[in-house]
């Protein structure tokens, strides 16, 4: 594995996009990228209290999901940020991940509490379509947390953290989710199920843990592990980019649990790692 960025505070919702890797950077409210040669350069500032994610439209608007006040932004022309959907209807809290897909379906997904503050209560995943029609679309998830999906379209995967495994669905017509199955069982809560994306082998890559190892996993459907890789700290997510799209990037901090937050955030100890894999990038994000 080799270093690709130090000095960061949480990197998360990593994308690539326009020959650049780029991230949600936690803690400081900045949108982040980052070229092959580690040159990185704040692309804009969030006007958010707390952890956000990323993800761009077909059109090549950048959205943007505040999960503390249940808001999906969408950049304007002049860099600022504007309500693209008010998502507090079906969750005023929480809200986590966001992948559009081909057709400019957006699916976002809320964890349905506050982290580290409340009682643990389900997850949901949420589908916007683009002509504005907020619904949700699946209940009963897990701590959802990352998503991809397939580039026909056709199936959606959700890493659920607190069951420790993926869950597949076939994306209807409509947009909406059917036939929820377990798509990768790594064995029990809390195992794994971080950030996630997809290759042209039709595997995924995992970020989480395994008996205590920092680990970023290359599975395939079944749960058969292909890859698996020991990180020095904690994989919060990962991508596939690059120029043939074969170098994993993954975005690693020293996260201690919720308590110690602020102070993993002010140590700025963490940073963004790459290696080669085996089959390049594939599908959304």
């Amino acid at each position: 594995m080799d270093t690709l960025l130090t000095g960061l505070a949480i990197g998360e919702s990593p994308r690539w996009h326009q020959s650049r890797l780029w991230f949600a950077h936690w803690g400081t409210q900045e949108i982040m990228a980052v070229d092959l040669d580690g040159k990185a350069q704040v692309m804009g500032r969030v006007p958010s209290a707390g952890t956000f994610s990323i993800d761009w439209l077909p059109d090549g608007t950048l959205l943007l999901v505040q999960a503390a006040e249940a808001k999906l932004l969408r950049q304007t022309p002049a860099g600022t940020f504007a309500v693209h959907c008010d998502l507090s209807p079906l969750s005023d809290r929480s809200w986590n991940e966001l992948t559009v897909d081909g057709r400019g379906n957006i699916y976002l997904n809320s964890l349905c509490f506050r982290f580290g503050q409340d009682e643990f209560r389900p997850g949901i995943v949420a589908l916007l379509t683009p002509d504005g029609t907020l619904r949700q679309v699946a209940e009963g998830i897990a701590f959802p947390n990352g998503m991809v999906i397939t580039p026909d379209n056709s199936t959606l995967i959700v890493a659920e953290s607190f069951a420790g495994q993926l869950t597949g669905f076939d994306i209807q017509p409509d947009g909406s989710l059917a036939s929820r199955r377990t798509w990768a069982d790594f064995g029990g809560p809390g195992r794994a199920g971080d950030g996630i994306c997809l290759d042209a082998d039709g595997a995924v890559w995992c970020t989480g843990l395994q008996d205590d190892k920092r680990l970023c996993m290359r599975v395939r459907e079944g749960g058969e592990v292909l890859e698996q890789i020991e990180t020095e700290l904690f994989g919060f997510a990962c991508m596939l980019g690059g120029e043939d799209g074969k170098t994993l990037f993954i975005c690693e901090a020293d996260w201690r649990g919720r308590d110690t937050m602020d102070a993993v955030i002010a140590e700025r100890g963490g940073r963004v790692t790459t290696l080669r894999a085996p089959s390049a990038h594939a599908g959304y994000p």
